[in-house]
């Protein structure tokens, strides 16, 4: 198994992949973990992240050029096409996304490689969740800073799951959440899915997708609604988004 964390903050991880099961499952390669800058991704004098959000708003949000180009260093865009791909997951770390569940780490844990998305800010470019993730997880109905303490999270429970990780073998089956899998309700399917920045609380939905720079990036446009001034017009185009991304991933927030 090869994880790849993309990240601002790479020196984040020397911790949580040092210690523990982690630790020894690095040393006999039961797994490989990269750690990706995602500066390093960017074509600027100040290695620029993140820009302001079309339609106004609080905040910034990560441009997804870097990102796209960060993937693909990792995936070609053409190897989407191979069956190899099948087994690879590009996971966006995401307040707004599916909850992360035991069974989410069963059937990352078969996978051949899982590579993660470290937000930050107020949120991503959309359309690194319509066009380049395949996953979009939340680990919970709380709003973090960023995406490496969630990743650290995702990739701890998936490398016990690994066969070798732990040393009995049963101790990941007669545990917490270990149902078997047929037994256990799974809303949990791969799929491409929009994102959201984080879970808005005042109305118990998950936050509306968020636009920045470039306004059209390889044939996919900002919704024209914000960049045309019109303030009502956007918060009427917002409320709908994140109700309609509620029903998509957190169907329970609505009741």
């Amino acid at each position: 198994m090869r994880f790849d964390l993309i990240t601002i903050f790479p020196e984040f991880f020397a911790g949580p992949l040092d210690y523990g099961i982690v630790r020894r499952a690095r040393e006999t390669n039961l797994i490989e973990a990269h750690v990706h800058d995602l500066r390093a991704f960017t074509h600027d004098r100040h290695r620029t992240v993140d820009d302001r959000p079309f339609g106004g708003g609080e905040g910034m949000v990560m441009k997804c050029e870097p990102l796209f180009e960060a993937v693909e260093s990792l995936v070609p865009p053409e190897s989407r096409a191979t069956p190899e791909f099948a087994n690879t997951a590009i996971v966006l770390l995401s307040a707004a996304g599916k909850l992360f569940r035991q069974a989410t780490a069963r059937r990352f844990a078969k996978l051949d490689r899982i590579i993660m998305i470290c937000g930050r800010y107020e949120g991503v470019d959309e359309r690194v969740a319509q066009h380049l993730a395949t996953d979009e997880i939340s680990i919970g109905d709380y709003v973090l800073s960023g995406g490496e303490l969630a990743a650290a999270l995702i990739l701890d429970s998936v490398t016990r799951l690994i066969p070798g990780a732990v040393g009995n073998a049963d101790s990941t089956v007669n545990e917490s959440f270990s149902a078997h899998a047929s037994q256990e309700r799974d809303n949990d399917l791969p799929a491409i899915e929009r994102r959201g920045a984080s879970a808005n609380g005042a109305h118990g939905i998950l936050d509306y997708p968020h636009y920045t720079r470039p306004p059209s990036f390889r044939g996919w446009d900002v919704p024209e609604v914000l960049m045309s001034g019109n303030h009502e017009h956007i918060r009427v185009w917002r409320e709908k988004q994140a109700l309609e991304k509620t029903r998509r991933n957190r169907p329970d927030l609505l009741g």
